[in-house]
Order: C-alpha cells, then sequence, then structure tokens
C-alpha cells in the first residue's frame, strides 16, 4: 500500500515578513509542521528564495538574510522538497544537496 502525503505549497507572500525574526519563525513553523504531517514542502519560484549567495547585491536584499537559515532548515527536514525556479541556473548549489531535493523546471509561458 502506498502512503499519500499532503503537498504544502510555500507561500512566499505568507512566510516571508517585514519585521526581525518572523520570517525565521514562520519557516520554523512551517517546516516543523510539515515534518510532523509528512507533506512535501513545495516551493514555487524557489529561486527568489535560494539564490545563489554571490548573487546578493548587499544586506539590505530582501531575501539574503534569511537564505542560510533556509538552507539549514532544508538540511535538516526529513522529508521531501520540491523546488521550482523560475530561473534554475540562479539556484545555490547548496540547496539542491542531498537527501531528496528534487529541482523541476516550471513551464515556459
Amino acid at each position: 500500500m502506498k502512503k499519500s502525503r499532503n503537498l504544502f505549497r510555500v507561500d512566499l507572500a505568507k512566510v516571508v515578513s517585514k519585521y526581525i525574526g518572523e520570517t525565521e519563525k514562520n519557516l520554523g513553523r512551517m517546516f516543523d509542521g510539515a515534518e510532523r504531517s509528512g507533506s512535501v514542502l513545495f516551493f514555487d519560484e524557489a529561486d527568489a528564495l535560494l539564490g545563489k549567495r554571490s548573487e546578493v547585491k548587499d544586506a539590505h536584499d530582501r531575501y539574503a538574510n534569511i537564505a542560510s537559515d533556509l538552507l539549514r532548515r532544508l538540511k535538516g527536514f526529513d522529508g521531501i522538497v520540491i523546488l521550482a525556479p523560475r530561473r534554475p541556473a540562479s539556484i545555490d548549489p547548496a540547496s539542491l544537496r542531498p537527501p531528496k531535493r528534487i529541482l523541476r523546471r516550471r513551464p515556459r509561458r
């Protein structure tokens, strides 16, 4: 018998906060909940959060300050993560390390 899993679509607008520390708390709740329930995490437009760190222009870049926390959580996550970037070449290679990382190209419009 196959085990079915729920797909949890990560909505960046709901995860990323303008308040210091809130984004990290939101990420923690999301990863903890997905791990407890056995859900698959689906990051649409993953390159917005997981872009190559060399491409960050300054410390005020909107997502620059949460990339390391997100990478740490991805590394420790005992589940499946699907990354769907708009530009696959811009994904930080650290986010694609095993275990269970999937890179899916978005269909061209």
